[in-house]
């Protein structure tokens, strides 16, 4: 069966072609993943629904999401502060 989220990415890109997929039917859980790959500088090769890519306007807004959510999580650590401190000050979603 299907999951209903494949993410492709590569590890360390400039040294490594070889391509992993992240398979999960849970939207956060894909958005989670996300969150890592950006952190660790992962190339994000594409963003699948269904089995099917995303289009880019679809797999910008997870993007989006992912990235607001890593700074909304770096801001509060950071300044120990909680996430709807966060969203006042610095308009980030809590």
């Amino acid at each position: 069966m299907i999951k209903k989220f494949e993410i492709d990415y590569t590890v360390f890109p400039q040294h490594n072609q070889h391509v992993d997929t992240h398979r999960t039917d849970d939207p956060v859980e894909a958005e989670e993943y996300l969150m890592h790959l950006l952190v660790s500088g992962a190339r994000i090769l594409a963003i699948k629904h269904e089995g099917v890519n995303l289009d880019t306007v679809q797999s910008d807004r997870l993007l989006l999401v992912a990235v607001q959510r890593l700074a909304t999580r770096l801001l509060a650590n950071s300044l120990h502060i909680d996430s709807v401190t966060v969203n006042h000050r610095f308009g980030l979603p809590a």
